[in-house]
């Protein structure tokens, strides 16, 4: 079943076209990255799904609940759609007893959602004293006060440093593992990949491409979007390889590094047949791999290496 489901999505700001026509939907129980360059309508995306925003056009459903009556469904969904912002004399256990209180919650989970967080051992300490990885994990706490079965996360590592996102990287994929459905925006490319089991790319507030991570990175799931395959090699003479693999119609890029050459080849192309081509030709090859390729890779091939801003 599907627990977030988006139809024909739009927003417009004047003559901007913050979001055009977005449709997809998010399975229940997965980590699913909604994955844009800054200013492509991620965060105006989970602003109407969360009733922050209005849509210009399309619609949306919580759990298969129209919007005009997901009110009460939407006081169930944890959300961190803002930098955190909690009072800085007081303890984490403080500013969660207020944020219960503002959130119409009991606190008698509150204990519990800083063990889930592993900042139990830290509840008595004011947060002013907290890294920013403990500030981004103390907001998340409060995001879990009602034990929500869906979280909506906005840029979840954005400004930690390492240690910090692999803290959130962590606690993210352990949240999952219990069975929470995780909705996150993202501009950053490697957590999505590490962290996410779903991705959604928008560009321009177009919807480019939607479905599991490893089908996104395996294949070409949109219409017109041409799949590669990227393969090192090199041989005794990298220039004489170089010029017969300018003559091969299945090769569509070479680039020389250092003592090898990279080339990307259409999807249907295996680096044996490579080798193949290359022996046939008098060549013979002393290195040849086949890369495995990564979101980055494919993020380049759907979006064409262009800014939003």
């Amino acid at each position: 079943m599907a627990v977030l489901t988006v139809k024909e999505l739009s927003k417009n700001y004047q003559n901007i076209k913050a979001l055009q026509q977005v449709s997809f939907s998010v399975p229940e129980k997965t980590v699913f990255g909604i994955l844009g360059p800054n200013g492509s309508g991620k965060t105006t995306l989970l602003g109407i799904v969360m009733d922050v925003l209005k849509a210009t056009g399309g619609s949306y459903s919580w759990m298969g609940t129209q919007q005009e009556s997901s009110a009460e469904i939407r006081k169930k969904i944890g959300t961190l759609l803002e930098t955190p912002n909690f009072y800085h004399y007081l303890s984490a256990k403080e500013n969660l007893v207020i944020a219960a209180k503002i959130k119409g919650h009991g606190i008698e989970n509150i204990d519990n959602v800083l063990k889930i967080v592993n900042l139990y051992q830290r509840k008595d300490s004011r947060f002013s004293s907290f890294s920013l990885g403990m500030k981004q994990r103390l907001a998340i706490a409060s995001a879990l006060l009602a034990d929500p079965e869906i979280l909506v996360l906005d840029e979840p590592t954005n400004g930690l440093d390492p240690a910090g996102i692999a803290e959130i990287r962590e606690l993210i994929k352990e949240l999952n593992r219990k069975g929470k459905t995780i909705i996150m925006a993202s501009h950053i490319l490697d957590e999505v990949e590490k962290v996410c089991t779903h991705v959604a790319i928008i560009q321009k507030g177009v919807l480019k491409t939607v479905g599991p991570v490893n089908e996104i990175m395996a294949t070409g799931t949109s219409e017109g979007i041409k799949n590669t395959v990227i393969i090192e090699l090199a041989a005794d003479d990298n220039e004489a390889l170089k010029n017969i693999l300018q003559s091969s119609n299945d090769v569509n890029g070479i680039v020389s590094i250092d003592n090898y050459l990279q080339i990307t080849c259409n999807e249907n192309i295996s680096a044996s047949a490579i080798n193949q081509y290359c022996f046939n030709k008098g060549i013979v090859l002393k290195m040849l791999s086949e890369k495995r390729k990564n979101l980055e890779t494919r993020f380049l091939e759907i979006t064409g290496n262009q800014s939003d801003k």
